[in-house]
């Protein structure tokens, strides 16, 4: 591991100290997963992903609300972003078309519903569990970042008064995306910071 200001370098990443510096804990009641629902863009989706997407689709239909169902078999699995990037579809430029809202009105991941059911063995995309950790792909390297956005303002106050930095929030997603030993080089860093 090397130090870098503002920056550490664990085998191909280089991570912003503020995955270690910063307070996060998602706090549904106050945002209401404005997260899947706000944004000019689906959710960024890796390659592989794709085609995931694809195979599972008939098995995360039933978790859809029929907007969504309408979105995808309209638009497809996945789209390709303004950015050139892979990304979820959206319905009428607004929600991810995988979202499903509880009774209450918050916002959910319809793939993670059917995970949570067993009806497939894959969480959701990447990105969506690694919020608010953004990875961007390099030829040489990975960028992993800390994504600030206004939405989450009641998550920043709630991983504040928990003390619960962001990379023990997001701790399963990185080690599904980087492994186990990559991520215990990270904890050993965020203690050490201390």
């Amino acid at each position: 591991m090397a130090k870098i200001s503002g920056l550490i370098e664990i085998q191909n990443t280089l991570i912003s100290t503020e995955v270690l510096s910063e307070q996060f804990h998602c706090d549904l009641n106050a945002c209401k997963g404005a997260c899947c629902v706000e944004g000019e863009a689906g959710a960024p989706l890796e390659e592989s992903e794709t085609e995931i997407l694809v195979a599972l689709f008939h098995r995360i239909k039933p978790y859809l609300r029929q907007e969504g169902v309408r979105a995808i078999e309209k638009q497809g699995s996945f789209v390709k972003g303004e950015d050139g990037e892979w990304e979820t579809p959206l319905i009428n430029k607004k929600e991810c078309a995988y979202a499903v809202f509880t009774e209450t009105g918050i916002a959910q991941c319809g793939i993670e519903r059917a995970h949570n059911d067993g009806a497939i063995n894959w969480k959701k995309p990447i990105s969506c569990h690694l919020y608010p950790v953004r990875i961007k792909e390099y030829k040489m390297l990975t960028a992993v970042n800390y994504h600030q956005w206004h939405i989450c303002d009641p998550a920043c106050s709630l991983g504040k008064h928990l003390k619960l930095p962001v990379y023990k929030f997001v701790k399963e997603a990185l080690i599904r995306k980087f492994g186990q030993t990559w991520y215990d080089e990270l904890e050993a860093a965020g203690q050490s910071a201390r």
